[in-house]
C-alpha cells in the first residue's frame, strides 16, 4: 500500500484517479500555486506533508481553497494549506489514492531533479569528449576549459556544445600552420567553410582560446591583438598586416641597401613569401623589445650584425624569417626579458625553430638582477625554460624581472663590430 504523500503503484487496488472530478475540485485555477507547489516539491523529492503558505492571495485563490477542504482558510494576509489535509481529502473522497498521484495527473509526468541534473551531467561529459583527442601541450587548456564555463556561455547546451568542441578540435589539430596560410582558408580546407572562424563566432572564441595556449600569446583585446594571436599560430588574416623588424640583414636589393645605410627594415610576410633573402649570416641575433634594435641602429649602423626584432610575440613574419634563415645554416641566439611573460615568448618561439640563448641563461638573469636593485617584482603564472632549466627557478628565488632594456649596454657590446 502507498503511504500517505506517496503516489500508489500503477498495479495497487485503488490507484485510479477519478480525472473528472480531480479537475473539478484540484484542477481549479485558484489551486494552480498549490499545485506547483507540490510538483516542486516532488521533483526534489521532498515529503508532500505540512504547511504550504502562499503570500496576499486573491478572493478566487481563497475560494478555491475553502471548497478543497471544506472549510474557511482564514481571513488573514496569506493563505496557508496543509498537504497532509489536502492528501486526506483526496484519498477520502476517493478522487486519487493521494496527493502525488493527483498532481501527477493533473499536470503529466514529474522528473526529479536528481536524475535531470544527472542526465545532463552525463550530457555535457559527452559534449566536452572531443577535447580527449587534442595533443598533450593542450591538455591543460582543456581542463580548464571544462570547467571555466566558455562553452556553457556560447553553446547553452549539451547538444549545442558537442559540435561546436568537434569543429574546435578539428581546427587545434591542424595547428600550427606550417607554412602559414589565410585564416579564411585554413577554415575552408580544415572545416568546410571559409567563414567558420569569423570573429562574431562561438567557434572562433574558442579556437583562438586553444591557440593562445598553444603558442604563448599574452592576453589582449582589439582587431590588431586577434590578428596577431591568429598569426602566432600561422594563421593570417592577411599578408601584410604581419612584420618583422630587422636591421643589418642582406639578401635582397632593398635588404642590402638598408644594411648599407644602417637603417631597420620592415619586412611583410608578402615579402617574405614572394622574395625572401637569398643569403644568410653564420649568426642571427634575435632581441624581443624593439628599444635594443633601434638603439643598435643608432650606435652600430652599418657595422651592426644581423638583428631580428620580434616585438613581443613572433608573428607570422618573423617565424618566416628565422626559418628561412635557419634552414640556409645561419645560428640563432636569442634574448629576451627575463620575466614569466619573456620565457613564454622565448619557449613558443623554441617550439617553432631552433635558437642558442644570448645572454639568456639562469647565470645571465642572476647577474643583471644583481645589477638592478630597483627592479620591479615579477608578477604573472611562472612559466619553464626549455634552454635552461635553471633559469625558472632562478626567477621564483629572486622575484625580480629585468627587461631587455636593462641590460642594453651588454647586448650593445656583444652587437659591437
Amino acid at each position: 500500500m502507498s503511504t500517505p504523500g506517496q503516489p500508489a503503484s500503477p498495479g495497487e487496488p485503488g490507484a485510479r484517479v477519478d480525472r473528472d472530478r480531480l479537475g473539478r475540485l484540484l484542477g481549479d485555477p485558484g489551486l494552480a500555486w498549490l499545485v506547483e507547489r507540490v510538483r516542486r516539491r516532488m521533483e526534489r523529492d521532498e515529503p508532500l506533508t505540512g504547511p504550504v503558505t502562499l503570500t496576499a492571495p486573491t478572493t478566487a485563490e481563497r475560494a478555491a481553497a475553502e471548497r478543497l477542504l471544506g472549510r474557511s482558510p482564514g481571513t488573514g494576509r496569506s493563505l496557508t494549506v496543509r498537504l497532509d489535509a489536502v492528501d486526506a481529502v483526496l484519498r477520502r473522497s476517493r478522487i486519487s489514492p493521494g496527493l502525488a498521484a493527483a498532481v501527477i495527473a493533473l499536470t503529466g509526468p514529474i522528473a526529479r531533479l536528481t536524475d535531470v541534473r544527472e542526465q545532463e551531467a552525463n550530457a555535457w561529459q559527452d559534449a566536452y569528449a572531443p577535447l580527449a583527442t587534442l595533443p598533450p601541450e593542450l591538455s591543460e587548456w582543456a581542463d580548464r576549459l571544462r570547467q571555466d564555463g566558455l562553452v556553457r556561455r556560447l553553446a547553452r547546451t549539451p547538444q549545442a556544445a558537442k559540435p561546436l568542441l568537434i569543429n574546435a578540435t578539428t581546427a587545434l589539430r591542424a595547428l600550427p600552420a606550417d607554412p602559414a596560410v589565410s585564416l579564411p582558408a585554413f577554415a575552408n580546407n580544415t572545416l568546410g567553410d571559409a567563414h567558420a572562424l569569423d570573429d562574431t563566432t562561438p567557434l572562433a572564441t574558442v579556437v583562438l582560446s586553444g591557440v593562445r595556449a598553444l603558442t604563448g600569446f599574452p592576453d589582449g583585446s582589439g582587431t590588431e591583438w586577434r590578428r596577431e594571436a591568429w598569426a602566432s599560430a600561422g594563421l593570417l588574416r592577411d599578408a601584410l598586416s604581419s612584420t618583422v623588424l630587422t636591421l643589418g640583414l642582406r639578401g635582397t636589393a632593398a635588404l642590402d641597401w638598408m644594411a648599407d645605410t644602417g637603417e631597420p627594415a620592415v619586412l611583410t610576410l608578402r615579402q617574405l613569401t614572394h622574395s625572401a633573402p637569398s643569403t644568410a649570416p653564420a649568426v642571427v641575433y634575435v632581441c624581443e623589445n624593439p628599444t635594443v634594435l633601434a638603439t643598435a641602429a643608432d650606435i652600430h649602423g652599418p657595422a651592426c650584425p644581423a638583428l631580428v626584432c620580434l616585438q613581443g610575440q613572433p608573428s607570422a613574419a618573423a617565424l618566416t624569417l628565422l626559418r628561412h634563415l635557419y634552414t640556409r645554416g645561419a645560428t640563432l641566439r636569442y634574448h629576451g626579458d627575463f620575466d614569466w611573460g619573456g620565457l613564454r615568448i622565448a619557449d613558443a618561439l623554441l617550439r617553432r625553430v631552433p635558437w642558442q640563448p644570448w645572454r639568456y641563461t639562469a647565470a645571465d638573469y642572476r647577474t643583471a638582477a644583481a645589477a638592478a636593485p630597483l627592479a620591479p617584482p615579477l608578477t604573472g603564472p611562472p612559466a619553464n625554460a626549455a634552454w635552461d632549466p635553471d633559469l625558472s627557478p632562478a626567477l621564483t628565488e629572486l622575484g625580480v624581472r629585468v627587461e631587455e632594456e636593462t641590460v642594453l649596454d651588454t647586448l650593445l657590446t656583444d652587437l659591437a663590430p
